[in-house]
């Protein structure tokens, strides 16, 4: 019993296991990618409701919430392969399937076969552009990081609901015919697995003397939401399109400029051998003679 006692006391207090596991913390990347996910599929749910701003205001909620799961991931240090995997699986159902749904429901069921297929083809492109992106990472050249390689994901998705967006802020009718939404909808799947360089914005540095314009643009957008949302979601979108010449023309200048460097680093010194050099004096005559 005293032998017991004093290696009792030689050991300490006896402590308490942890459990194992990971902290809230580093799941709230993880909530909020599933969160984006539900989101998408809440859009389809409108849409069989018919409630049209509904349906596009979900998906750009998903759009938000995929856009802070990744800077969470970040910023608490919780990146992981199973949060990738889950990411893209929210990204392909949140941007592929349901704005594909909610047109197809808006319009495209009127064209019947035609219709369902526009709606496959745009998913089809969605799931393509997502699997170019995750075997692309890290293997850029350091002037395209600025870049995405054709339009992404979230972007393509709303700016494949533009027709609804029209038609909710202008009432064009025009808008809701099949040509015109499976058109602009094969389009914008087109342009997701398009080879065309657009603006990377959260890589974008903005300078010192247009910090304070921005910041005032930005918050008279925000007013515009509080009144006319769907005219400024159009104006946006416009804006987003017009963007497209000035990356393309910036994408290929810096191309050029690093190829240039390339081809000056990879290009052989003169051969000033001195044997040559000798040669070449020998032949001529001294400065200041003639030659006969």
């Amino acid at each position: 019993m005293l032998r017991s006692r004093r290696r009792r006391r030689l050991r300490g207090p006896r402590r308490i296991p942890r459990l194992k596991g990971l902290t809230i913390g580093k799941l709230i990347p993880n909530i909020i990618t599933v969160s984006a996910a539900c989101a998408g599929l809440t859009a389809i749910r409108f849409a069989v409701e018919q409630h049209w701003n509904f349906a596009v205001a979900a998906i750009i909620l998903a759009a938000i919430l995929d856009a802070l799961d990744g800077r969470m991931a970040r910023i608490l240090n919780a990146s992981s392969d199973f949060g990738a995997q889950l990411d893209s699986l929210s990204d392909i159902v949140s941007f592929g399937v349901a704005p594909a749904l909610v047109l197809y429901f808006w319009s495209l069921q009127a064209a019947g076969g035609v219709g369902w297929a526009v709606a496959l083809f745009f998913i089809v492109c969605c799931g393509l552009r997502l699997a170019r992106f995750n075997s692309m990472l890290g293997k850029l050249p350091p002037y395209a990081y600025n870049y995405f390689t054709g339009v992404p994901a979230p972007a393509g998705a709303l700016m494949s609901l533009l027709p609804i967006v029209v038609d909710l802020a202008f009432g064009v009718e025009a808008a809701s015919h099949p040509i015109v939404a499976g058109g602009w909808a094969i389009v914008m799947a087109s342009l997701m697995v398009s080879r065309v360089p657009t603006f990377s914005f959260k890589r974008l540095k903005v300078p010192q003397p247009y910090v304070l314009p921005l910041l005032v643009v930005i918050a008279l957008m925000f007013a515009g939401f509080a009144g006319r949302p769907w005219m400024v979601l159009t104006l946006v979108a416009i804006l987003y399109l017009s963007t497209f010449p000035f990356s393309i023309r910036s994408f290929h200048r810096l191309k050029e400029e690093a190829e240039r460097l390339h081809d000056d680093a990879d290009d052989p010194p003169l051969d000033t051998d001195d044997d040559d050099s000798d040669d070449t004096t020998s032949d001529s005559p001294p400065p200041g003679l003639r030659s006969v």
